[in-house]
């Protein structure tokens, strides 16, 4: 996917749940493990508004893509009949 991007341990939405995110200068270090921080195989790193996807990418940086097939119509085959309160309200016996 074209515009994708990776998530990384000093984005304002990375959250760890061990809290054992060590920030030294430019290197981020993982002080459960014991090495730099990798969020493609961490299972502790999350994603505060929960766009962190399974294989490390932004869920933000993802265009999503949506398409309409169906349209409005197609979902009622079959008329309701109604009656008291609906009927008045609406002024038709049926809803379509």
């Amino acid at each position: 996917m074209a515009g994708q991007r990776n998530c990384f341990p000093k984005c304002r939405d990375f959250n760890c749940i061990k809290r054992a995110v060590k920030y030294q200068g430019n290197d981020i270090w993982c002080e459960w493990m014991g090495e730099p921080c990798a969020l493609k195989n961490c299972t502790y790193a999350v994603c505060r508004i929960r766009q962190l996807l399974n294989d490390g990418v932004c869920g933000k940086s993802i265009k999503r893509k949506t398409r309409e097939d169906t349209r409005p119509e197609d979902f009622y085959d079959e008329e309701i009949r109604v009656k008291g309160k609906v009927m008045r309200k609406m002024g038709d016996r049926d809803i379509f």
